[in-house]
């Protein structure tokens, strides 16, 4: 369906961010021109409020630096220095050096690497997996976000979903836990706000004190990585005082017997220390927790960026099913809403596995710097296309990733808005469309509304969207096979192609028209409430045979708690209101807005290293250094440095970010990466801060 052609015109559409909420928009268009773009009031979610970032998302479609033909590098790799070609040129070329690399050491040796820079479900995952797998190219994992979350949930109740998030509006007990939701879930805050108007109350876990912390009724400052032991004496209180929900528990779990003898040695008194609440504060959490119905747990990403991140998801997942929560609406626990819709939609005939060379490596995302930069791998890595992401920003080990992309013989294809940090390495840089200049459909993580994006205008000069990237890429490889050239209607068409009964009222023309659809027709939907948990057993698994047989504890346990070693502090990085990670770090309104790059410490921690605030730092570690400026706060607990994630500079101008001090290190199990668990230097710098950063 073609873009509406009158001069003046509304066309709905659905932000793609990475972010819960997926914001319904309408943009207003005169004479083929974005004039502007603003929330949808009629989305029942989102309610026609857009973020700080999107506000402007119109600066960043026509933004003087955006890449709007297809670019070749004349310089030296990372100076970022390209002449102009036609699209024919380069993708002649890049067929041509693919086809060889195929012949002289197979398929694996390209590397395909995409993530969630837009979470639309044709744009982010169709074509490109089916030409990728086709020719049999080294299959990328692409676990650093949300997969940890929902294997732990997972290996409890069967499934990583949960209540839907706007029931959040019948409980009577909110927790919020390792989730700032103000800032990076902010349509949920009025659902809440509205369940404390009705008596809720509400209770936020996280180890900063950040702007939703401040506005609870109460904030418990646990310590890092220490969230499954706080859980466990949770569970120690319930059982020892009889709290439990002993019908629910005989009907719809196993493994109970086994979890109260795992959880005697997690008393309040003997976790206190290991989570730095005083032990009343745990005992009085535990008894108010199980003993207010309906009460929710709210657990987002923030802490399976540890390294024992899926024991503490599995294992907070375990105190619903404990109390019976499940049974009532507005009761259990509440996270991504995405594997629900996934398994609702056909993404099967989105990907046609079927047609996918067998056998093929997987290549973990999270893994890239040494990836590319091991010689030992066989083959190695000599080709990389990077789309939907800019891994030299929001991959860890930064500074092993610029290694790796300053490789000589590594032949790199970046197709994207702006010359991003990764782009600056590639051989060509081929231009990509924005939300509103291409169709798109967009599932949402954080509520149960489908929308379509509809195109509002015209692609930008050359650029072109993924689809039709890949489509030309198959074209040029000289491929005829029909199912790589579907149109992006086809595609949609094909995923909606679904018997699950909750799609069915679901069509491409009433999506069209309507903009966006709820899933779910009933508004008591309560998942589990008598049982019916997708595991192996049919039940609840406090005890998870599936676990043993991996060689993993098939218990609840705190998991491996990293401690800082002797004169460093643990990092936090967190997200903040105008980056997106590295997106909109080009704009000079929310590069202002945002400031130079800085680091929070506790006052003691600051006297003890001499640091003064207003003043520049090192940050640094084995990975490597970042200027920062230093602040003096009482939001971070002794110990604990906190950092914004995202940008794409230092406090001196240096183009590195957080992503410098991460190491590559996995997670217990889910193929993640221990973010949090970085521990770093601060000391002074006799640097001299830029103020015009």
């Amino acid at each position: 369906m073609a873009i509406a052609d009158h001069s003046l015109s509304i066309i709905r559409g659905a932000c793609g961010h990475d972010c819960p909420d997926t914001c319904s928009w309408n943009v207003t268009v005169q004479d083929g021109r974005a004039q502007k773009l603003q929330g949808d009031p009629n989305h029942p979610f989102t309610r026609g409020t857009l973020c700080a970032k999107v506000n402007h998302y119109l600066e960043r479609v026509y933004h003087d630096q955006r890449v709007s033909h297809p670019l070749r590098r004349v310089g030296a790799k990372g100076e970022g220095r390209f002449e102009r070609v036609t699209w024919d040129e380069a993708l002649t070329d890049i067929a041509a050096r693919w086809m060889a690399v195929i012949e002289e050491t197979g398929a694996e040796a390209i590397l395909p690497y995409s993530s969630a820079g837009t979470q639309g479900l044709i744009q982010m995952s169709s074509l490109d997996r089916r030409l990728f797998g086709l020719l049999g190219c080294s299959n990328l994992e692409r676990n650093i976000c949300g997969e940890v979350a929902g294997i732990g949930v997972a290996s409890t109740q069967g499934v990583g979903y949960g209540a839907d998030p706007e029931d959040l509006v019948h409980s009577k007990y909110i927790v919020l836990w390792g989730t700032n939701t103000i800032v990076t879930n902010l349509h949920l805050w009025p659902i809440i706000t509205e369940a404390r108007s009705r008596g809720a109350k509400l209770v936020v876990i996280d180890p900063i004190r950040t702007r939703t912390a401040e506005q609870a009724d109460w904030h418990l400052a646990v310590r890092p990585g220490s969230d499954a032991a706080l859980a466990l004496a949770m569970m120690h209180v319930i059982i020892r005082d009889d709290l439990i929900d002993h019908d629910y528990v005989e009907r719809y779990a196993t493994g109970y017997a086994e979890l109260v003898e795992r959880v005697r040695e997690y008393s309040p008194e003997a976790v206190a220390s290991v989570v730095g609440l005083d032990a009343a504060i745990i005992e009085q959490f535990a008894r108010e927790y199980a003993t207010t119905a309906p009460s929710l747990l709210r657990p987002l990403i923030g802490i399976e960026h540890h390294r024992n991140g899926a024991m503490m998801f599995r294992t907070i997942a375990c105190l619903p099913i404990l109390i019976g929560a499940w049974r009532q609406r507005g009761g259990g626990l509440s996270r991504s809403t995405h594997g629900l819709q996934f398994s609702t939609l056909n993404i099967q005939g989105l990907l046609l596995p079927q047609h996918h060379q067998p056998g093929v490596r997987a290549l973990n995302m999270r893994d890239l710097g040494n990836d590319l930069c091991d010689r030992t791998l066989s083959p190695p890595i000599r080709s990389l296309c990077v789309y939907n992401s800019n891994p030299a920003v929001s991959i860890p080990n930064q500074q092993q990733i610029r290694r790796g992309l300053r490789r000589d013989d590594l032949f790199t294809v970046v197709h994207d808005l702006f010359i991003t940090e990764t782009a600056k390495y590639a051989d060509y840089v081929l231009p990509a469309t924005s939300q509103i200049e291409h169709l798109d459909l967009v599932p949402a993580w954080g509520h149960h509304y489908l929308s379509l994006n509809r195109p509002a205008i015209e692609p930008i000069g050359e650029s072109v969207a993924n689809t039709e990237f890949f489509r030309r890429l198959a074209r040029a490889m000289g491929r005829t096979e029909p199912w790589l050239f579907d149109s992006d209607e086809q595609l949609i068409r094909t995923v909606l192609n679904s018997q699950h009964p909750w799609i069915a009222p679901i069509t491409f023309e009433r999506l069209w028209d309507e903009g966006f659809v709820r899933f779910n027709p009933e508004r008591d939907w309560l998942p589990f409430a008598e049982g019916g948990f997708p595991t192996r057993s049919g039940k609840a698994e406090l005890y998870s045979s599936t676990l043993a047989e991996q060689g993993l504890d098939p218990l609840p346990s705190r998991g491996d708690i990293r401690q800082a070693p002797a004169g460093m502090l643990q990092l936090i990085t967190g997200k903040t209101l105008h980056f997106l990670n590295s997106s909109y770090g080009h704009i000079e309104r929310h590069r202002n807005r945002e400031g130079r790059l800085y680091i929070e410490l506790d006052a003691h921690d600051a006297q003890s290293r001499n640091l003064i605030a207003g003043r520049m730092v090192d940050v640094s570690n084995n990975q490597g250094k970042i200027t920062a400026e230093c602040r003096i706060s009482t939001r971070v607990r002794p110990g604990i440095a906190w950092m914004p994630f995202g940008g794409l500079q230092d406090a001196t101008g240096e183009f590195v970010s957080a992503n410098t001090l991460t190491p590559e290190e996995p997670t217990d199990w889910g193929g993640g990466s221990g973010f949090y668990d970085t521990f770093v230097d601060v000391l002074p710098t006799n640097g001299t801060i830029r103020n015009d950063l």
